[in-house]
């Protein structure tokens, strides 16, 4: 059993890699095989610039999978909108298989934070496969007393409303788990918004900020490099990346997780036997040694699911972000 598919609690695709390779190798029941498809390259779009996690991920899959199924994989950069473009792209494409778009923890949080989307996030797509995840990292200045997760909620209802986190933007993921740990913990931690991870974090290790929820390879760095004290992942279980760090959850706060995950989908209408076959081909690719590299050195889990897995997944956490968000009363920038 591969014990870190197993551990992670966002892989309501949790199991054995061989098994889930086997299960996504078996046709459902009155599909056919797709002999003839591909014929000619996809397009598979990352809603990010280029050179961020995103791009990376579908970059390394896309080299991968193109070898198991005989045709170039093209990675189509449409950054903006957070990721409301190249989402928006997706949707309208034909249903052939041709098109497809790794898309991310946003696709959950947008649902709910943008009232009027140019698409449907469930309805307008067909899930193919949860590819994989990585937790934020909770992090305070090397110079902070704070030294783990108890002593960050004490030292928050000790001083309500004056320690404060940067995030790469409102809506985005290292926002919103800040916001979902203050909801738990019953605290107030002042958001301070910047556009992107490096001025917050800046902001952070001269000490004019108080912690950060933000991604591994932002954080880790600085962590490394002794300028920032990292003291729990957000992740329900241990990051096989980090297993020093131990959990929020484990720290003070159960049930606690967040983070950022990846996955793989298609336009609506795509048939069943082009979904499988992809399948297929991006569970194969997941559990290649130079993928499993290349993913770790992103601090990103591989997972693979099934289709109807994934979809799960993707319904759960909209309705996890949807409370968070109105909770919190976020509006989108």
């Amino acid at each position: 059993m591969n014990d870190r598919q197993a551990n992670q609690r966002s892989a309501p695709c949790a199991g054995a890699a061989a098994a889930m390779i086997a299960l996504a190798l078996t046709p459902a029941a009155g599909s056919a095989a797709a002999p003839d498809y591909p014929v000619r390259p996809i397009r598979l779009i990352s809603p990010f610039a280029p050179g961020g996690g995103n791009d990376i991920i579908s970059r390394t899959l896309g080299l991968a999978v193109s070898r198991d199924i005989g045709q170039s994989i093209v990675v189509d950069n449409r950054p903006g909108a957070n990721t409301i473009i190249g989402m928006e792209t997706v949707a309208k494409a034909a249903p052939d298989g041709y098109t497809l778009i790794m898309t991310s923890s946003t696709q959950a949080i947008n649902a709910t934070l943008y009232p009027k989307l140019p698409y449907d996030s469930m309805r307008d797509f067909s899930p193919v496969c949860l590819v994989g995840s990585s937790p934020l990292i909770v992090a305070v200045p090397a110079s902070s007393p704070i030294r783990n997760i108890t002593e960050l909620i004490a030292a928050a209802t000790a001083n309500p409303g004056e320690l404060t986190y940067p995030s790469a933007g409102t809506g985005n993921a290292t926002h919103l788990g800040g916001e979902l740990f203050s909801s738990m913990a019953g605290i107030t931690l002042v958001h301070v918004p910047y556009k992107g991870s490096v001025p917050g974090i800046n902001e952070l290790i001269a000490g004019r900020l108080s912690v950060v929820f933000s991604t591994s390879p932002s954080v880790l760095p600085f962590v490394k490099s002794g300028k920032l004290r990292a003291i729990a992942v957000t992740s329900s279980k241990r990051s096989s990346v980090m297993p020093e760090l131990p959990t929020v959850a484990e720290s003070g706060l159960p049930g606690f997780e967040a983070g950022t995950w990846y996955g793989v989908l298609a336009p609506a209408g795509t048939s069943r036997s082009v979904v499988m076959r992809l399948n297929a081909a991006i569970v194969k690719a997941l559990a290649l040694p130079d993928v499993t590299e290349r993913f770790a050195a992103q601090a990103i889990d591989p997972i693979g699911s099934t289709p109807e897995q994934f979809s799960a997944y993707v319904k759960s956490e909209i309705v996890k972000w949807a409370k968070v968000i109105k909770t919190s009363g976020v509006k989108p920038e």
